[in-house]
């Protein structure tokens, strides 16, 4: 989902260092925090918001000011992102669906030659359903270090302010846009004793409810998830046929996020 500039970028604070490990912020408090200056020959896998540009972290920030390269799915969508936020001006480099096999090999013989890289997707966290995957095994193959930048993630947000199970889940991503396809996988999963999580387009999303509806039973308790983290943010909760019926009336602008209930749970 594209990022937004909803609320203003607070300043970061002061960080402090760990002289135990360089990648964290606590012990000294006169040591300067070492995770926030990019290594030689590291690869970082920086969340960017998902919607609400003050969610970008401090650290993450600063990765993203610093490093040699980053490597993203739209230069285009990047590059307004980092203006937006006001860091420096940083060489780009296309890595996405269409391209991805061969970069990852590229960029990742450039972080074995010293690079210090950072891979960032459109919105979110890099390899959950988008661009990195790749990339980030070339590089365990090599044996180089990769370091995890933490931050927005739709599916952690959704599942933490639903309401439904959250003791286990399966994240299954998109499903194919066929409806056999879509059909197959919840007969498969109808009896799965946790929370199933997807991604769904705004094209497909109703019927996809539709489908959940008359599968999986009209009271099978859904979360409906769009625009998490913007001004329209909404969730839809309760049984599939009231999500369904809600669905029709709402506006289906945007990617969304849906959870559906294990068999027997109810609000």
């Amino acid at each position: 989902m594209p990022a937004s500039d909803d609320l203003p970028l607070p300043t970061p604070p002061a960080d402090t260092g760990n002289a135990d490990n360089p990648h964290s912020a606590t012990r000294n408090p006169h040591s300067p925090n070492a995770s926030l200056t990019p290594r030689p020959g590291h690869l970082y896998v920086v969340a960017t918001p998902i919607g609400n540009l003050a969610d970008l972290t401090d650290r993450a920030r600063a990765i993203l000011s610093a490093v040699d390269l980053i490597a993203c799915e739209d230069t285009r969508t990047t590059g307004a992102l980092i203006a937006r936020l006001g860091l420096p001006r940083r060489e780009l480099t296309a890595y996405h669906d269409h391209n991805e096999t061969a970069a990852a090999e590229h960029l990742a013989a450039q972080i074995a030659a010293g690079k210090s890289v950072a891979v960032v997707s459109d919105a979110g966290t890099p390899a959950i359903s988008d661009p990195g995957f790749r990339l980030v095994r070339a590089c365990r193959r090599l044996g180089l270090p990769v370091v995890p930048v933490p931050g927005a993630c739709a599916l952690a947000a959704v599942l933490s302010a639903s309401g439904l199970p959250t003791n286990g889940f399966l994240f299954a991503g998109f499903l194919p846009p066929k409806s056999s396809a879509r059909a197959a996988f919840l007969e498969k999963y109808r009896d799965f004793e946790y929370t199933l999580a997807l991604y769904e387009s705004c094209h497909r999303v109703d019927k996809f409810v539709a489908e959940i509806a008359e599968k999986l039973g009209p009271v099978r308790v859904l979360c409906v998830a769009k625009e998490v983290t913007k001004l329209h943010e909404t969730f839809l909760i309760g049984p599939a046929a009231e999500i369904r019926d809600r669905l029709a009336r709402t506006s289906l602008k945007g990617e969304f996020t849906v959870l559906i209930a294990p068999e027997g749970f109810t609000l």
